[in-house]
């Protein structure tokens, strides 16, 4: 069998290959994202055949899409892979590469939400459901444009290497069964573990995946319930699958323009506060829904949530590497869909309990919407923390000794002082006549 090639570079190429990674993870995300966004347009279709109320039908939708985003199962073993692949090419530009390929998402649901509609009423929900399936099958041509990557910082590091091959040499005489074996597998393994999953031990990740937990509870639903809640309200069905249509083709410019915007320089070292900014809005979205029962006021709705959607989809990767690193990137992105996969369970579900009980939707969307504000505080508040301790350190530092610099990383705070006045001190005498250092 041939030996894969990989490519070695220091540092990401930023461009060359890379951008027929973002077409085929742009292609990835369409067979993913967007069909599993279009299952809420058979919701309607599902609660009249089976006879089941809110809460047991939207079982079908979480289910899908907590099977798409739980990495190791469905759609997972090309939608997970297929972003982190995006980050290993990309550095400069990554935030537009992020939104170029994650549009995908919102072009195919601009796209799918009508003809899906259509195939419904002409082959009934059973034939759309297989001619679907049909178009999925296209993930395989995306994955035959992933290409390897290997970058500097990808490599163990000389410790672990010199530990393996150590241990290696040590039993190479043992046979392949035997305990000497055995035990050199689990270090070098355990080894491995270690350095791929250390980010799980970092505070700001796992603020991070607190809030997705919350975040996640909160976008999900209305995927779910704006076409029932729009028919509800009376909307047609035509202009309910144009509803999200419409927050589909917006998606893509929220991908796009926010992904833009992020990698300008003024805005470069603020994606941290851009993402909690489109979370939020998102949320306050939300809580505004329930008192828009007319297609003229759903749609504005549907643009807003759409853009501030695509907006904070876009930053959610280059979030994480800012947080984990380019490394640990496509484990910690694993984590991270992994904690979507949780709410998007249950979510849904929990909505539709809450409008079979009381009757509406207001309690639903109300609830979605504080979850998303709650996640965003939640970032917002962590990060002013950190801040402020690191500007108490600092003033500390500066109030004790005027000359003393200090450099921070994570926690760890080292303190030069003595360095400086020794240099110092021995410029002063290098300068004077007649001095010898012996």
């Amino acid at each position: 069998m041939a030996k894969v090639n990989r490519a070695q570079y220091t540092s990401p190429p930023d461009g060359g290959w890379g951008w027929m990674i973002v077409a085929g993870c742009f292609l990835v995300t369409i067979c993913t994202r967007a069909v599993t966004r279009c299952i809420s347009i058979f919701f309607v279709e599902f609660q009249t055949y089976f006879a089941q109320d809110y809460a047991q039908t939207a079982w079908i939708h979480s289910i899908v899409d907590c099977v798409t985003m739980l990495c190791g199962l469905g759609l997972a073993l090309c939608y997970s892979p297929a972003i982190a692949m995006v980050g290993k090419y990309f550095s400069r530009r990554k935030a537009l590469a992020y939104g170029i390929a994650m549009s995908g998402s919102g072009i195919g649901t601009f796209i799918l939400a009508p003809v899906v509609q259509l195939l419904i009423e002409q082959f009934s929900w059973r034939g759309a459901l297989l001619i679907l399936g049909g178009f999925v099958l296209n993930l395989c041509v995306c994955g035959a444009l992933m290409r390897p990557i290997t970058l500097k910082e990808d490599h163990t590091t000389p410790e672990q290497n010199h530990v393996c091959r150590s241990q290696k040499q040590d039993f190479q005489w043992a046979s392949p069964c035997s305990p000497l074996t055995k035990e050199w597998v689990q270090t070098c393994l355990c080894c491995s573990l270690q350095q791929e999953y250390s980010f799980l031990l970092m505070s700001d990740f796992v603020v991070l995946a607190i809030s997705v937990l919350f975040m996640a509870y909160g976008c999900s639903p209305l995927f779910v319930y704006l076409v029932p809640y729009a028919l509800s309200v009376g909307v047609s069905h035509q202009q309910a699958a144009f509803l999200m249509s419409i927050l589909g083709v917006i998606d893509i410019i929220g991908n796009i323009t926010f992904g833009w915007l992020t990698d300008r320089r003024c805005l470069k070292n603020y994606r941290y506060v851009c993402y909690l900014f489109a979370v939020g809005l998102d949320g306050l979205c939300y809580l505004c829904l329930p008192v828009l029962q007319s297609l003229p006021l759903l749609v504005p709705f549907s643009c807003t949530f759409g853009y501030f959607d695509g907006a904070y989809v876009t930053l959610i990767p280059v979030v994480t590497e800012e947080i984990v690193g380019t490394a640990s990137l496509s484990s910690a992105l694993g984590v991270v869909y992994f904690l979507h996969a949780v709410p998007y369970l249950v979510s849904p579900p929990i909505a539709g309990w809450l409008v079979d009980t009381t009757g509406s939707y207001t309690a639903a969307f109300l609830l979605c919407g504080f979850s998303m504000i709650f996640s965003s505080v939640l970032l917002g508040f962590a990060r002013l923390v950190k801040k402020m301790k690191k500007t108490e350190l600092r003033f500390l530092a500066k109030e004790s000794d005027p000359k003393l610099q200090l450099w921070t990383n994570g926690s760890v705070a080292y303190s030069v002082a003595r360095e400086l006045d020794q240099k110092d001190g021995e410029s002063v005498a290098t300068a004077l006549p007649g001095y010898n250092p012996t």
